[in-house]
């Protein structure tokens, strides 16, 4: 059996994103977006029992109660870990995501200029969105890593979990863990406005408490940064309103109005030569006529709006793919798979 600290190592090198253990397969991990082998032999049950009491350690007994377990770990070799545990089919497997200890400078990323700004906003709410591994957590870590090294600010993130650790500069800076420092983004964010803070990162905003508190903090002169499991900007404005009772829409829709400076939409798609993905994203960065929008509630208009915002800085995801296409970073097949209008695509793409 392998040890636990020689698949990490070896999937570091890979620049595997996560490892999993599952019995009757051999070790896999992700790299690139794909599931690959890390070592072809093929792992018992007992092996992946021994690898989850290795994990756990002496927490390995709530496996047993409650079925699964949560974790944080840093290995010998250097690496920091998120590891959960659960059973299926009378077997433990096990997820470990490796956690990324550089941060990477926000010019290299491969986004739209304009989002080289957005470590100069002093207050409003900027959304960062997209499907899980899409590089929210980079982009938004470059941007705080940013200001730590060119404003004098305090900031303050919830995390869950933290996944980069920062290195204070001209910033103070405290990041708290849910499920660790904290019971929940809620109680978390709650804090937060009583710690002197100028800038926050929420890791996600899942829940009315958390976006409500959110919209005040923005209202109140706070720079706040947070992600959202959407795929555009017009999207990402109808989940906020949504999570609101019907009576309560409107009002939210005007604090949006008046507090959102930007939406950053992701996605990570294989480059053309077969190694490594390139980012494509939409850029909604609000003017007065999306902030009408968003007040009359008219958010199927704001994909045109964005067309024509270049001047901006906008920027739609289609018109983003195309770029990518013309520059050789992604095939045309690529294009129309992530594609929101095939259509308009394949006429703009040959």
């Amino acid at each position: 059996m392998r040890a636990v600290n020689e698949m990490i190592e070896k999937a570091q090198a890979l620049g595997a994103s996560d490892i999993h253990l599952v019995a009757g397969l051999p070790a896999k991990c992700r790299v690139d977006g794909r599931i690959e082998t890390l070592f072809p032999e093929v792992l018992a049950p007992e092996d992946c029992e021994a690898y989850a009491k290795e994990l756990a350690g002496g927490k390995y007994e709530q496996i047993k109660e409650i079925g699964e377990l949560d974790m944080a770990r840093t290995f010998p070799c250097g690496v920091r870990t998120r590891i959960n545990l659960f059973r299926q089919q009378n077997a433990v497997s096990a997820a470990i995501r490796l956690l990324k200890d550089k941060i990477p400078e926000l010019d290299t990323l491969g986004l739209p200029s304009v989002v080289v700004d957005f470590p100069k906003y002093r207050s409003g709410i900027v959304l960062v969105t997209g499907e899980t591994g899409s590089g929210k957590s980079t982009t938004l870590a470059s941007v705080l890593n940013s200001i730590n090294h060119t404003r004098q600010n305090h900031i303050v993130t919830l995390e869950d979990p933290i996944e980069y650790v920062y290195t204070p500069d001209l910033c103070v800076i405290n990041q708290r863990e849910i499920g660790r420092d904290t019971r929940s983004y809620a109680d978390g964010l709650r804090a937060i406005l009583r710690e002197d803070p100028d800038v926050i990162l929420i890791g996600e905003m899942r829940d009315l408490p958390t976006v409500e508190t959110a919209l005040t903090a923005a209202e109140t002169g706070h720079l706040v940064f947070a992600t959202l499991h959407t795929n555009s900007a017009a999207d990402s404005i109808d989940r906020i309103v949504s999570v609101f009772p019907q009576g309560q829409q409107q009002q939210v829709r005007l604090q949006l109005s008046t507090t959102l400076k930007a939406v950053l939409s992701q996605q990570l798609i294989p480059h053309r030569s077969g190694k490594g993905r390139v980012v494509a994203c939409e850029v909604m960065v609000v003017n007065s006529a999306i902030r009408n929008l968003i007040r009359e509630g008219k958010t199927p208009q704001i994909a045109n709006f964005i067309t024509t915002g270049g001047q901006s800085g906008s920027i739609t995801m289609d018109n983003f793919l195309i770029d990518l296409w013309k520059t050789g970073k992604i095939s045309s097949e690529m294009a129309y798979q992530y594609a929101f209008d095939e259509e308009y695509l394949r006429k703009q793409v040959r």
